[in-house]
């Protein structure tokens, strides 16, 4: 029994000193690092939010006139201290990226029809606040607001040339990745401002084919690597699942990760990959939980060197920069 004791000590001492934090130093000095979900947005609840809801009809009584996806919506996020905007792309007919969240139009603008079978002639020229409303019909405090405000990625990336993109892929389609990578690979400025791409596997997977050093991930990588990591991390290995890739973490699993945070986060970025650290799952307002409050944020480890992705950005990037 002694000799069992002794090994399991021996054990355990082995483990700290493997995933100590002690001997890592913090990745930054400064504040997180946010990608801005969606730019400044009008939020919404998620009381009995399904796949196909329509959460335009669901906000909050909006406190700005903000648009998801729109150019007012972005340079506020990166004024607020955004250094990563996440934004949704459709490929329409007509060969041009719809920059718009919906697979169909009928939430958000006064037209039907799904988007990607739309022309961007026509997607131009909608009212992208039209649907908005925060009580039920009575009023669309947006509606008129939005017109012509719906972009295309071109069109994104030339007004805000030294912004950096988290493009997420709204369809199944390979050709969405492989028409972005023709256009990216056609123009070095526009390669350098897409800082990743996520969302569906088939568009994502298509792009990487083609532009390898493309960080990128699927909810099937995120839980591969995390799943991986999980089993073999205590030895300090990183699972080949986590390479060359980005890693999102939920904000409350994050302690219970082999290393965390510093050694943790030092592995990945050695394995040339981004931690991205997430809300708590199945919470928020969002379909996409972030680090929205000020207690999620506190949750964050001083020295966080990867990215916290949040859907208000207006709120804590400022509160952030004016502690600093």
């Amino acid at each position: 029994m002694k000799k069992i004791l002794i090994g399991l000590l021996v054990l355990v001492a082995a483990l700290w000193l493997r995933n100590t934090n002690l001997f890592t130093p913090p990745a930054s000095e400064g504040p997180p690092r946010f990608i801005s979900h969606r730019g400044v947005h009008q939020t919404y609840h998620r009381e009995d939010l399904e796949r196909d809801t329509c959460t335009a009809i669901r906000i909050y009584p909006p406190t700005h006139d903000f648009i998801e996806n729109t150019l007012p919506s972005m340079a506020a996020a990166f004024k607020a201290g955004a250094e990563v905007v996440e934004i949704d792309v459709h490929l329409t007919p007509d060969g041009e990226f719809a920059v718009f969240h919906d697979w169909t139009l009928d939430c958000r603008t006064e037209a039907e029809g799904v988007t990607d079978k739309t022309p961007m002639s026509l997607i131009r020229t909608l009212d992208a606040g039209y649907g908005y409303t925060a009580d039920g019909g009575e009023t669309f405090p947006l509606r008129g607001k939005g017109v012509g405000m719906i972009r295309s990625l071109p069109e994104v990336l030339d007004a805000f040339p030294e912004g950096h993109f988290l493009v997420n892929f709204k369809s199944r389609r390979a050709e969405e990745g492989r028409v972005l990578a023709g256009m990216l690979e056609a123009n070095p400025r526009w390669r350098a401002q897409v800082w990743g791409v996520y969302g569906a596997p088939i568009p994502s997977e298509a792009l990487v084919e083609r532009i390898p050093d493309m960080p990128y991930f699927t909810k099937d990588t995120a839980k591969s690597c995390l799943k991986d990591y999980a089993l073999i991390g205590w030895s300090g290995i990183v699972p080949e699942s986590c390479h060359n890739t980005l890693v999102p973490v939920p904000i409350d699993y994050a302690p219970f990760l082999w290393g965390w945070p510093r050694a943790f986060e030092a592995r990945m970025n050695a394995a040339g990959s981004f931690v991205l650290l997430f809300g708590s799952v199945g919470t928020g307002d969002e379909g996409t939980p972030g680090i929205d409050t000020p207690a999620q944020l506190a949750k964050v480890p001083k020295g966080f060197g990867g990215y916290v992705w949040t859907n208000r950005i207006e709120t804590l990037g400022p509160q952030v920069h004016e502690a600093r």
